[in-house]
C-alpha cells in the first residue's frame, strides 16, 4: 500500500505521529541568529515590553562585530525605532547605502509571539511588494543580501519576516506558528505600509511555501510564487504516499486548489531535499498555475544560480502580471 513497509504501516495506523512531530522532524533548524535589533536612540526611546536588555536577539545569539544600519519603526510588540545590526555570519554584500533602505520592526502574532520583520525599499518605482517566506536554517540577517539583489533585479520591494524561534522572533517553530507568523506579517505589510493585496506577491521557498500556500488559499493577492515547494510532510518522509492522512503536516496539496491568484511554481529537476515530483503534483492540482519553471539539473539550494530563474521572474512580474493589472 503506497509502497510502505509493514512496519511503517503499523506505525502509521497503530501509533500515528501528530502533525507537530512530523513538522519538527522534517523542517525546523533555526540557525544561530545572524542579526540583532538595536534601539535607535536618535529616533526615540524603545519600549520592549517584556523584553529586557539593550538589544533584541533570539536565544542570546548575535555576537559582536558586523554591520549596523537600517533604522525602522517598532510594531505592536515594541514601540519606538530599531536599527539592524548584522554579524559577520550574515555575509552582507552591500554598502551602508543599501542597508539604510532596510527597515526593521517587531509585530506580534495571534499566538502571542514576537515576530521580527524586515522591509527593503529596493526599487523606488516598484509596483509590487514581495512578501517573502524564506527557507529553513536561515534568518533575516542571512537573507538580507539576497533580498536586496533580488528586489533590485525584478523591480520589487521586499518584505520578509522570521518564523517563531528564528532570529529575534520568540516562541518555538511549529506548523501553527508558521500560519500565525505569516498572518502577522501580512497584516503589518497592509496596515503599516498601506499596500493593497493586488500589489502584494506572496513568495515561499521550501518550508516557506507552507505558510505561503495557507495564506494564499485564504486571501487573494497579485500572485503567488512557490519555489521548491512540498506537497505535504508525509509525502516528503514517505515518497510513495498518495493520500493525505489526518495526522499529516504541511498539507499544501490540499490547499493549493483554493488559491485564486496566479501561481508560478519553480523547482529543480535534481532536488535532493524535496523531490521534483512535489512541484509537478502541485502544478497539476493548481487551477491558477501559470507556465512553470523546471530548472534542469538544479538542486534544492542552487536554483537562483541559473539564468532561467531571473528571466522567468522578470517575465512573470514585468510582463504577465503587468498586463493583467492594466
Amino acid at each position: 500500500m503506497n509502497g510502505l513497509s509493514v512496519s511503517e504501516l503499523c506505525c502509521l495506523f497503530c501509533c500515528p505521529p501528530c502533525p507537530s512531530r512530523i513538522a519538527a522532524k522534517l523542517a525546523f533548524l533555526p540557525p544561530e541568529p545572524t542579526y540583532a535589533l538595536l534601539p535607535d536612540l536618535e529616533a526615540g526611546t524603545v519600549q520592549t515590553g517584556s523584553t529586557t536588555g539593550s538589544s533584541l536577539r533570539s536565544r542570546g545569539g548575535g555576537g559582536s562585530g558586523g554591520t549596523g544600519g537600517g533604522g525602522g519603526g517598532g510594531g505592536t510588540a515594541g514601540e519606538g525605532r530599531w536599527k539592524l545590526h548584522l554579524t559577520e555570519r550574515a555575509e552582507f554584500q552591500y554598502s551602508q547605502r543599501e542597508l539604510d533602505v532596510t527597515e526593521v520592526f517587531l509585530t506580534r502574532s495571534a499566538r502571542g509571539n514576537r515576530v521580527g520583520c524586515m522591509y527593503i525599499r529596493c526599487a523606488p518605482t516598484a509596483r509590487f511588494t514581495v512578501l517573502f517566506s524564506h527557507g529553513n536554517a536561515v534568518d533575516l540577517g542571512q537573507m538580507s543580501s539576497f533580498y536586496i539583489g533580488l528586489g533590485t533585479r525584478i523591480n520589487c520591494n521586499i518584505f520578509s519576516y522570521d518564523y517563531s524561534g528564528y532570529g529575534v522572533s520568540t516562541g518555538k517553530p511549529s506548523e501553527k506558528n508558521l500560519y500565525a507568523d505569516i498572518d502577522a506579517a501580512w497584516q503589518a505589510l497592509r496596515t503599516r505600509y498601506g499596500i493593497s493585496p493586488e500589489n502584494i506577491i506572496l513568495y515561499g521557498q521550501s518550508i516557506g511555501t507552507v505558510p505561503t500556500v495557507d495564506l494564499a488559499s485564504r486571501y487573494e493577492c497579485a500572485a503567488v510564487i512557490l519555489h521548491s515547494p512540498l506537497t505535504s510532510g508525509m509525502r516528503v518522509a514517505f515518497p510513495d504516499t498518495k493520500k493525505t492522512y489526518c495526522f499529516d503536516a504541511f498539507p499544501n496539496i490540499e490547499k493549493v486548489s483554493k488559491i485564486t491568484s496566479p501561481v508560478l511554481i519553480i523547482h529543480g529537476t535534481e532536488d535532493e531535499v524535496i523531490d521534483f515530483s512535489h512541484g509537478l503534483a502541485l502544478y497539476e492540482r493548481c487551477p491558477k498555475a501559470v507556465e512553470p519553471l523546471w530548472v534542469e539539473g538544479a538542486g534544492h539550494n542552487d536554483i537562483e544560480l541559473y539564468s532561467q530563474y531571473l528571466e522567468r521572474l522578470r517575465r512573470f512580474i514585468g510582463q504577465e502580471l503587468a498586463t493583467q493589472h492594466t
